[in-house]
This record gives structure tokens, sequence and C-alpha cells, in this order.
């Protein structure tokens, strides 16, 4: 069983358009799929579930979209955070916390993971605003701010300033929606990880496949480089 999957929610757009409804129908359907997919990671007994929420490239979207998806995941932690921290589910944040997050949105992020910090069971990482070059920005200017030595930097000295160092690296990684890109998430982390990509779009994703994708993920041979002898 993998420890940490993370996940691409990709193709809410593209299930509303098929639907002729607004795109924001879409992220609303997704709610439902992010939710089984926790559940699902939560009995099959996976350590770390990493979604991709929104990234530092979606601020390119029509204003009205962004607008909508800050509300959509600030009203999300409100109503889901109480029922994860009875599954003894801890929530934590990847991402910058810059000037475009508003307020109210980082108060619901800081009050989700201040609710659940001590919980053990499974932990809910959300990428949010988060972008996997700005990540490794963010490191190197921790190295600099730290005086670290030319000759003391090394993988190590940068993967302890990642935005959560204490998580193992993704063992999977799924993408839904049939896209076949990276589109930059978690770069220094899935250096190693096996791909999965999916037709399915998001928002009908539900734990069957991600066990789908888990089962690929176990008929897979990790060499991480080497051969066997």
């Amino acid at each position: 069983m993998p420890r940490h999957v993370a996940v691409v929610m990709d193709g809410n757009g593209r299930w509303a358009q098929n639907r002729g409804l607004a795109r924001t129908e879409g992220h609303a359907a997704g709610e439902e799929a992010l939710v089984d997919a926790a559940y699902g990671a939560l009995a099959a007994g996976i350590e770390v579930l990493t979604v991709y929420a929104f990234s530092t490239e979606n601020w390119r979207r029509p204003v009205d979209e962004v607008r909508y998806l800050m509300g959509f995941n600030e009203s999300l932690l409100k109503r889901r955070r109480d029922e994860l921290n009875a599954e003894g589910v801890k929530i934590t944040f990847s991402g910058r916390r810059d000037w475009r997050v508003p307020r109210r949105v980082l108060k619901n992020m800081d009050e989700a993971a201040e609710l659940t910090k001590n919980n053990k069971v499974m932990t809910l990482n959300m990428a949010f605003n988060y972008g996997g070059r700005a990540e490794i920005v963010d490191a190197v200017k921790k190295l600099v701010e730290d005086k670290v030595p030319a000759h003391k930097i090394d993988e190590k000295a940068i993967r302890s300033r990642l935005y959560h160092p204490e998580f193992p690296d993704p063992d999977l990684m799924v993408r839904t929606s049939g896209e076949f890109r990276i589109s930059n998430y978690l770069l220094w982390e899935i250096a190693y990880s096996e791909l999965v990509f999916t037709d399915v779009l998001w928002p009908d994703f539900r734990r069957e496949h991600l066990y789908e994708a888990v089962r690929e993920y176990q008929n897979r041979e990790r060499r991480f480089g080497g051969v066997e002898q």
C-alpha cells in the first residue's frame, strides 16, 4: 500500500461544460469526489493524501471563477473539518500564504489545521496557492536566509526546507481527466513517484478509481534508478 498518494483533481470545467453548466458547477460537484476519495484513502490505510486544490497558475483564470474558488475552498473547510476531525484526519496545507489569498480564507485554513493538529490516522494535505517551482524557490530563499554555505547545500538541506519535509515522498501520483501533464505539482517530491493517468473527470472520481490506481501501482516494479541483481 502506498504511504503517500498525490492527486491532481482535473476536469471540473469540462464536466460542467459537457452538461451545459457553468464551470463553477463542476467545482461544486468535485467536492463529493474529494470527500469520497479521502474516506477511501482513510479506509485503505494511506498515511498522506495530497490534493491539488488551487495552483499558483490558477490566478490567471477569470476573476469570477477565482473568486468562486476562494469562497468554495473556504466553505468546504467549514463544512467538512468537523467530520474529518472526528475520523482522526489531520488537515494541513502546502503553498504560499501571500497577499493574493483573502485573510478570511487563511483564517479558516489556520482553524482547520489547529483543530486537527493532533490527529494521527491520516493526513489530508491541501496544496493551495501551490506551485512546485515556487516551493523550490522558497526553499532556496530559506537557505539564503539561514546563511547556509554553498558546500553544505545538498538534497537533504533543500528537502528540509520544503513546505512539509516530514511527509514521505508520494509513492503514487494520480491525475484525472485524461491529461498527461505534471502541471507544476510537487516537482521535487515526485522524482520517483509512480504516475497513473485516468480519463475519469474529477467530479466522477470515487474511491473505486483510487483503488484502481493503487492496484496499478502495486503491479509496478520500483527500482529508483537501480536494477535487480
